[in-house]
């Protein structure tokens, strides 16, 4: 499965390699071609097996680069994307989103541990039962477009596509002392399918 707007970015670079072959020879074309076959590779869209019960998924594919904990017990799990990842964004928990908050700010390295606070980022907020959890995509330095389909009032079920961000970027995730984690920096995760929290009883 392809997201829609790699059909449409790769179909046009190979449309322009079309017409750099005709007009001149065909090595005109390889490098058109080849960022249309990335493209493609770029905005793949897996399908997820959602594990049930109540635990929090991954937002996004990628690499757990920060854990913060704060003393009034606030957690959060910061995820980096490079472009070789799947960039689609899911959804971490199912309940009803309670706000969106849109934020311009700078590009500078996702990775970094201030990205969270001074990169351009858009933030859901979901009402889970008796939990509220914070889902966060942010910019990156190649990455330039933050696209989200949900909105305030919006039922959302765990694992839901709801977003992706282009071209390498990160996603925050925030919850409260109710959850356990159960991932630690360094490990690779997969949105929607990899557990990173469980509701503690």
């Amino acid at each position: 499965m392809i997201v829609k707007d790699g059909i449409f970015y790769g179909a046009g670079l190979f449309a322009a390699g079309g017409i750099a072959a005709y007009l001149g020879n065909m090595w005109w074309a390889l490098p058109f071609w080849l960022v249309a076959a990335f493209c493609v590779y770029f905005f793949r869209d897996p399908e997820r097996d959602i594990p049930d019960g109540p635990v929090a998924v991954s937002p996004a594919d990628g690499k757990i680069v920060h854990i913060r904990r704060w003393d009034d017990g606030q957690q959060r799990i910061s995820i980096f994307l490079n472009i070789f990842d799947v960039h689609v964004n899911r959804v971490p928990v199912t309940g009803r989103v309670v706000e969106r908050v849109y934020k311009q700010g700078k590009y500078m390295m996702a990775h970094r541990e201030d990205a969270s606070a001074e990169n351009e980022q858009n933030s859901l907020t979901i009402e889970s039962g008796n939990t509220v959890v914070t889902v966060r995509q942010i910019a990156g330095l190649i990455a330039r477009r933050i696209v989200c389909t949900k909105d305030v009032g919006d039922e959302v079920q765990k694992g839901e596509r709801f977003g992706l961000i282009k071209f390498g970027s990160r996603t925050d995730l925030y919850l409260g002392p109710e959850w356990s984690l159960v991932v630690k920096p360094g490990d690779k995760v997969k949105g929607g399918s990899s557990i990173l929290a469980r509701l503690r009883q």
